[in-house]
C-alpha cells in the first residue's frame, strides 16, 4: 500500500562505526517539525494525497494566503511544503506530526533533492568528454567539444546535442539508499552514501520503488501521537533485519563447519582404515610365528617332560 514519504533537511555527512568494526559513510537527515498540513481526497480533488510541511518560517515573511492555509490546519507556518500520493486507507489527520521512526534500520529509500549548482561548465566537466589533442596542430581549443554536426545535409545541429552549458541546480533522485540508523528523539535519519543537494537543503524521502515493500513498515506513518508504538515496531523491524543478516552469517558458518567436519571425518576414516590394515598384518605375522615355534609335546622321547 502506498504510504507517505517525508521532508527532511540535509545536515551533512559523517561516518558510523559498526559493531563488527566496519565504518560506514552516512548522510544525516533531520526532520524539523514535520506535520500534516492538508489532505487531498477523491471526492474533492480527484486523488488521494497528504500535504506535509517542515521547518519554521516567520509569519511576517509568509504570504497572507499561506498564513490562512496554516491557520486552518492549526499548525505554525512552515518553511517547506510537499505533497505525497497515498492510498486512501493511509490518509493522515491534519496536524499530526511524523517522527524519524517512519523508516527503520536496513530499509531502502529513494531520496530526491536539488543538486548543487556548478554554473556554466564545459563539455569535459559536464559530459565527461575527452577533449582535443595536446599537440599536432591543436591550439587554444584543447578542452573544446569539437564538431557538433555533419555537412550541408542536414545542415543543422540536432536538439539535445551534448555541449557546454549550465550544470547542476536540477532535481535529482538517488535510489536504493539504505537507512543505517535512526534517532527519533533528535529527529535524525542516517542514510548510507551521498544525497543530492547542499548542506541545509531540503530533500524528500520515499520508500524505494525498485525494492519490495517490507512487511514491517508502519502504516499509515510513524506518528508522534503513537511514538511508543512506533518505536517498538521500529525496534522489532531492525531486530528482524539484524536477525536475517545474522541467520545468513550463521548459515554460511554452519556450511563451512559441515564441510570442515566432513573433511575431518574422511581423514579420520582413512587413518582408522590404515590402522586396521596394520593391525591385521601384525596379527597374521604373530600367528605365523606361533605356528613355527616348537611345542612341549614335541620334545624327544626318553627325556623328562
Amino acid at each position: 500500500m502506498l504510504r507517505t514519504g517525508i521532508i527532511a533537511k540535509k545536515v551533512g555527512m559523517t561516518r558510523l562505526f559498526m559493531d563488527d568494526g566496519r565504518q560506514v559513510p552516512v548522510t544525516v537527515l533531520q526532520l524539523d517539525g514535520l506535520q500534516v498540513v492538508d489532505q487531498r481526497t477523491t471526492e474533492r480533488d480527484g486523488y488521494t494525497a497528504v500535504q506535509l510541511g517542515a521547518g519554521e518560517a516567520k509569519a511576517k515573511r509568509t504570504t497572507a494566503a499561506l498564513r490562512g492555509h496554516f491557520a486552518k490546519a492549526s499548525v505554525a507556518p512552515k518553511r517547506k511544503i510537499a505533497e505525497f500520493r497515498v492510498a486512501e486507507e493511509n490518509l493522515i489527520n491534519v496536524g499530526e506530526e511524523i517522527t524519524a521512526n517512519h523508516y527503520f534500520e536496513g530499509q531502502f529509500v529513494d531520496i530526491a533533492g536539488t543538486s548543487i549548482g556548478k554554473g556554466f561548465a564545459g563539455a569535459m566537466k559536464r559530459h565527461n568528454f575527452g577533449g582535443l589533442r595536446a599537440s599536432h596542430g591543436v591550439s587554444v581549443s584543447h578542452r573544446s567539444h569539437g564538431s557538433t554536426g555533419q555537412c550541408q545535409d542536414p545542415g543543422k545541429v540536432f536538439k539535445g546535442k551534448k555541449m557546454a552549458g549550465h550544470m547542476g541546480a536540477v532535481r535529482v533522485t538517488t535510489q536504493n539508499l539504505q537507512v543505517i540508523r535512526t534517532d527519533a528523539d533528535r529527529g535524525l535519519i542516517m542514510v548510507k552514501g551521498s544525497v543530492p543537494g547542499s548542506k541545509g537543503g531540503w530533500v524528500t524521502v520515499k520508500d524505494a520503488v525498485k525494492k519490495a515493500t517490507p512487511e514491517n513498515v508502519i502504516y499509515p506513518a510513524a506518528l508522534r501521537s503513537a511514538a511508543k508504538e512506533a518505536e517498538r515496531l521500529a525496534e522489532e523491524a531492525a531486530a528482524a533485519a539484524a536477525a536475517e543478516e545474522e541467520a545468513a552469517r550463521e548459515e554460511a558458518a554452519r556450511l563451512a563447519a559441515e564441510q570442515e567436519a566432513a573433511a575431518l571425518a574422511e581423514a579420520e576414516a582413512s587413518i582408522e582404515a590404515d590402522k586396521a590394515e596394520d593391525d591385521q598384518a601384525g596379527s597374521v605375522i604373530d600367528e605365523a610365528v606361533e605356528a613355527d615355534a616348537p611345542k612341549e609335546d614335541d620334545a624327544p622321547k626318553g627325556e623328562d617332560k
